[in-house]
């Protein structure tokens, strides 16, 4: 018994010394059991969306997209300021940034294929998911198949039409050109929200299509074309 006990508490020993490691030598990364990190992972695992006016805000304060990002990797989560139980779930992160300590509202909608970035610059109660105007796309999960459209003739046909015929080449010109279009989209839309992304094609022209959130992958449901075609 006294041997079970004392090998017992040398690995708790070796447990605790490890996780003094992981914790402050590695600043939790690889965590992903961490409830911050975890939280964290569930924006990164979204497209990452500002919108214009926020993006204005930011740059005046000197905060670019690379900063923001850098929040996910290695900011502190206040849970206690967070809305955990409302739609959309919204919380606060606080990193410093240029010399002081930031801090920013991320929202995560139910359903939905995007989070959206505030700074706090207003009571946590206020924010919702923008509904007017656009959003610039700061961020996309590293998956070269997140966009996929739905195989029906017409789709197919419109996808010939605008030069972008693979699902690569699509989220390529997404990632290059797209933006959220807030006022289009239905984020309360039941069962799953719609959102409506808008992007150029190959000749520079601006497409319209609508998506969902279907498991891990945006689901492009529909496009919008400026243009008539003989697709219908």
């Amino acid at each position: 018994m006294d041997s079970f006990l004392r090998r017992l508490k040398y690995y708790g020993i070796g447990f605790g010394i490890g996780l003094v490691f992981v914790l402050f030598f590695f600043q939790n990364r690889g965590c992903s059991w961490l409830p911050s990190n975890r939280v964290k992972n569930s924006f990164l695992e979204r497209l990452i969306v500002v919108s214009d006016s926020q993006f204005v805000a930011m740059n005046k304060l000197g905060i670019n997209k690379k900063e923001l990002i850098s929040v996910l990797n290695d900011g502190d989560v206040n849970f206690g300021a967070s809305r955990k139980s409302t739609n959309p779930k919204v919380y606060e992160l606080e990193k410093e940034i240029n010399g002081k300590e930031t801090k920013f509202y991320f929202t995560l909608p139910e359903e939905s294929f995007i989070a959206e970035v505030f700074l706090a610059d207003r009571s946590i109660g206020k924010i919702q998911n923008s509904r007017s105007g656009s959003g610039k796309i700061i961020h996309f999960p590293n998956d070269e198949t997140i966009v996929y459209v739905d195989s029906t003739r017409l789709l197919s046909c419109q996808q010939m039409e605008i030069g972008l015929t693979d699902s690569k080449s699509l989220l390529e010109a997404i990632k290059k050109t797209g933006k959220i279009d807030f006022e289009k989209s239905r984020l309360g839309m039941s069962p799953k929200p719609e959102h409506y992304i808008s992007f150029k094609d190959k000749k520079g022209v601006q497409i319209g299509a609508k998506a969902v959130w279907y498991k891990t992958k945006i689901n492009i449901s529909s496009f919008e074309l400026p243009y008539s075609t003989d697709c219908e």
